[in-house]
């Protein structure tokens, strides 16, 4: 199985700090935010990887490389702007696939164990969710998910989806090729239709969207580190 992280915001809500670095390469307990998915997909045995980069990308393949390092292969699909994240999925497909993929958010950390996601196929669904209780940034949540692991777009309780996902190649297939695009649109049809699945994940997890949490991220790992 091929995993994708997306890697190409600019991330402006963490500025200053992304002015002249990529938010993935952003140092969290001592090496970049990015490093931290690509060794714990590594680790779950996922080591054939596609990522997308629009701003600053020459600094991510630079300092990433073909990803021999860190012991995976990466490939990189360039965009010219950024293309959003179903846009980039979309742009990314040939060097995906016709399987399903694991996608990562790159500027999200969390310890959930990517192996439960691959554990069993989707089946006739275009996508499995990774879920999390509301943040503070995000008290409304995403998503219903109900008793039988399966989201709605109404109801109670509500989960924030977390960036991580088991994710059919047709969930985007329809989305215009080099075109900028929202996931949301294409992820609210497939539930309407009932075929998004959900895992409800309690462990530890970070919008990693600001400096602030950023920090608070960096000083956790780092006193867990030592």
């Amino acid at each position: 199985m091929k995993a994708m992280i997306l890697a190409a915001g600019r991330g402006k809500r963490m500025a200053p700090l992304t002015d002249h670095c990529p938010k993935p390469l952003l140092p969290v307990a001592g090496k970049p935010l990015i490093v931290h998915h690509i060794e714990r997909l590594r680790d779950a045995g996922i080591t054939d990887l596609v990522i997308n980069a629009a701003y600053l990308a020459e600094l991510l393949v630079e300092r990433l490389g073909d990803g021999s390092q860190y012991g995976v292969n990466i490939a990189w699909s360039r965009e010219q702007q950024a293309l959003e994240t179903a846009g980039g999925i979309r742009q990314a497909l040939p060097l995906l696939g016709e399987e399903p993929f694991l996608l990562v958010n790159g500027d999200v950390w969390t310890d959930f164990p990517f192996n439960t996601l691959i554990e069993r196929p989707l089946g006739d669904d275009l996508a499995r969710l990774v879920m999390v209780p509301n943040p503070p940034h995000n008290p409304s949540g995403d998503f219903h998910l109900n008793d039988s692991g399966r989201l709605r777009l109404d109801g109670e309780p509500r989960r924030v989806y977390s960036g991580v996902a088991l994710m059919s190649p047709a969930l985007v297939a329809d989305v215009p090729l080099g075109e900028a695009a929202k996931l949301l649109p294409p992820l609210q049809d497939a539930i309407r239709h009932d075929k998004v699945g959900a895992i409800d994940y309690q462990g530890k997890w970070v919008d990693v969207g600001t400096p602030e949490r950023l920090a608070a991220l960096d000083e956790q790992l780092s006193n867990a580190a030592s």
